[in-house]
């Protein structure tokens, strides 16, 4: 048995909060023993979302700068000690800058960080960090061969260092979608995002406003939440489309949204592995997205979706045009989207990378402890 402790700040609904808390769910625990372990998740959203199928700590690790980090440090080590803790896997800046020394100190066994962004907001102060941390853990963990080549390109870590688990999809949830296209009168196209400036909706507001006139049945729904949300709701008044844009918010029922969209997009500037892309694979939705991170892994173009450039509100415009006048080809492609994802992306094809990891991992540790 393998005792895996993952650290991350908080939970919520959002894309590697989501498969960390599917992971949680399917390894198998004849094989792993998993813990949770968050640096404060103090809040109402990060509460209601702690599983119930593994032990879950809360630090209260709120600044790294007051008195009680040093206690909060102990704690952590006296945790991993008290379960014999093997792996320690991090999540986001914060736990690894706290969490990395305090397991090697520890003396857990192996220490992992996942990061899963291609690192396009990182400070230079940040990017140092990660040069020093990098070496610092035994192993890094990303879900794209982007996101690898992105980690050697700033921090010039040697390949083996780095292990590429892609992301996985529990495609039973989305069976209750059906088939799009069933009103003709109405249209609705979609996307699942945080309401960040990277993730470009500004575009797809720009690309429906310009459809609108040659297919006055479209209508847009946005599901996310994020500091973005009031400037993309004063573009789409500006645009005269607020009364066919609706601002959803967070979902915690993806599948059920879906279920409404018709055209699914996605439209960022950087990914890594996307989970909106798979979740809109398992759905069955038509599907346009940028050519960017591993979206060309996930979808074969003209055959499981659409790819465009990003940055450009013409190309989308033109792609979410093709599908609105050949519904018959967009539900071709929905159809080869979800045969693909339950092929080759399932969540527990995931969950069995992750386990076939963490016993390497530990058998190479051992063998050269001895």
């Amino acid at each position: 048995m393998i005792r895996v402790a993952f650290l991350i700040d908080r939970l919520r609904r959002a894309g590697t909060e989501a498969q960390l808390l599917a992971l949680l769910r399917g390894l198998d625990r004849s094989r792993i023993e998993p813990h949770l372990i968050l640096l404060d998740g103090s809040d109402a959203e990060s509460q209601s979302l702690e599983p119930s199928h593994c032990p879950v700590s809360r630090l209260g690790v709120c600044s790294f700068k007051h008195p009680r980090a040093a206690i909060q440090a102990w704690r952590l080590a006296a945790y991993l000690r008290r379960h014999r803790i093997d792996i320690l896997q991090t999540y986001f800046l914060d736990s690894v800058y706290f969490g990395v020394p305090v397991a090697r100190l520890a003396g857990v066994r192996a220490v992992v960080r996942v990061r899963n962004n291609l690192g396009y907001w990182l400070t230079p102060k940040h990017k140092r960090l990660g040069r020093w941390y990098g070496r610092w853990v035994h192993r890094t963990v990303t879900n794209s061969n982007e996101g690898r080549d992105a980690l050697v390109a700033a921090e010039g870590l040697p390949a083996d260092r780095i292990v590429v688990l892609e992301n996985g999809v529990d495609t039973d949830r989305f069976d209750c979608c059906p088939p799009p296209f069933q009103h003709a009168d109405l249209i609705r196209i979609g996307a699942v995002a945080n309401l960040r400036p990277v993730k470009r909706l500004d575009l797809l507001i720009e690309a429906i406003a310009a459809l609108r006139t040659q297919f006055p049945q479209v209508r847009l729904a946005l599901a996310g939440n994020g500091p973005e949300r009031e400037r993309l709701q004063q573009l789409a008044a500006d645009r005269g489309i607020l009364d066919a844009t609706e601002f959803v918010g967070a979902v915690s029922d993806v599948p059920a949204f879906l279920s409404t969209i018709d055209i699914a997009v996605l439209c960022s500037d950087s990914e890594g592995m996307s989970n909106a892309i798979l979740e809109y694979m398992a759905a069955g939705r038509a599907i346009v997205a940028t050519r960017v991170g591993a979206n060309e892994r996930l979808l074969r173009n003209e055959t499981d979706g659409l790819l465009i450039p990003s940055g450009s509100p013409e190309a989308l415009a033109q792609a979410i045009s093709r599908l609105l006048a050949d519904p018959a080809m967009a539900c071709d492609l929905g159809v080869s989207a979800r045969r693909r994802a339950r092929e080759e992306f399932s969540r527990e094809a995931s969950c069995r990378r992750f386990e076939t990891f963490y016993e390497e991992l530990t058998i190479k540790k051992v063998r050269k402890a001895a």
